[in-house]
């Protein structure tokens, strides 16, 4: 007998639903279409989405019950009648764009927090390189919104210098190893000198608090970087702005520091400072604009998976938790305790 997480109404924040969700019973699926596959899950990220959705603070919004865990990794149990691509056995990866809670269409309920999962076979993915499953369910999500917000959106080129804000987040630390992929000068900031310290360990040219920003960049940078990618929001993007050279690229990638910003004020920007400055500030909603123009995710998926299978990227996972404690995982993630990736293992 398998078991998931079951949440079965939202709640006022991520932490109060945290409370009402339980675990529970999880036979094994009898039946599957003849294009699905049933995954037996082994490893499943603990994502800021996944939080916010159990608060119903996120776009694409998933009607409960549903089981939380947008990306998640394990092995190939059964395939239907119709399905080519992979066999009983496979380590696989499945594409939260095409199954799960993040997903649009009948598969959204079929979430990582849980020993089963059915999924379409073009949801399906073999595991690219030497990737292990926690690696491999913090690749998509995590890399495609960096590769998004600083090479589709910020025109990142090798040579030019980027602050990225939150680095030690999972997207954060994405975009550090993406940025170096490209060949440019990272600095990075967080609140935690043990978390920066594994930051610079990962690659972040420059490691810096945010008491001092503009000074600590302007060390650095004599004239400013050439791109912020800000997934942090509130009082660091105004002070960021002061950080920049004339005709920077502004990148709007989240708000970590105010999440329930779709409920209270919103966050804003000083216009005059962008104006004298030339700035360009971008929204990078990566999900929103794929959904809007999917052409577009077949370059960054390629470079993404180039990397991957090549070994140049490897995603950083700092802690996992049994599925029997994902109440602490998620409260974990939550509190900002985990660094890079986290995952939950039924």
């Amino acid at each position: 007998m398998g078991r998931r997480v079951l949440l079965t109404a939202l709640a006022e924040s991520p932490l109060e639903a945290v409370e009402k969700m339980a675990l529970e019973d999880q036979p094994e699926p009898t039946e599957i279409g003849p294009r699905d596959v049933l995954i037996a899950i082994q490893s499943a990220q603990v994502g800021w989405v996944d939080l916010l959705m159990t608060a119903g603070q996120y776009q694409h919004q998933p009607k409960p019950p549903y089981t939380p865990g947008l990306e998640y990794a394990g092995k190939v149990a059964r395939v239907g009648a119709e399905v080519k691509s992979v066999k009983e056995g496979d380590a696989v990866l499945v594409d939260g764009f095409r199954a799960g809670p993040r997903s649009l269409g009948a598969y959204q309920g079929w979430g990582g927090f849980a020993s089963w999962a059915v999924v379409p076979e073009e949801a399906v993915l073999k595991i690219p390189g030497a990737l292990s499953f926690d690696q491999a369910c913090n690749l998509l999500g995590n890399y495609e919104t960096a590769i998004h917000c600083l090479i589709t959106r910020g025109k990142l080129q090798a040579g030019e210098t980027v602050l990225i804000h939150g680095a030690s987040g999972a997207t954060g630390l994405a975009a550090v190893h993406v940025a170096k992929l490209v060949g440019a000068t990272v600095i990075a900031t967080g609140r935690s000198k043990e978390k920066l310290a594994i930051v610079k360990e990962q690659g972040a040219d420059h490691v810096i608090g945010t008491a001092n920003l503009k000074d600590d960049v302007r060390a650095i940078a004599k004239d400013g970087v050439d791109v912020v990618y800000d997934g942090v929001g509130g009082d660091i993007s105004v002070q960021s702005l002061r950080c920049v050279k004339f005709g920077a690229r502004f990148l709007i990638v989240g708000w970590a520091s105010t999440p329930f910003v779709a409920k209270t004020s919103p966050n804003q920007l000083p216009t005059n400072l962008i104006m004298m400055k030339g700035v360009d500030v971008l929204g990078c909603p990566t999900v929103i604009s794929t959904v809007m123009n999917p052409g577009i995710r077949k370059a960054r998926f390629e470079r993404l998976w180039s990397w991957a299978e090549s070994g140049a990227l490897k995603p950083y996972v700092s802690r996992t938790f049994p599925l029997d404690d994902f109440k602490s995982a998620m409260r974990a993630k939550w509190n900002g305790e985990i660094v890079g990736g986290c995952c939950v293992r039924p």
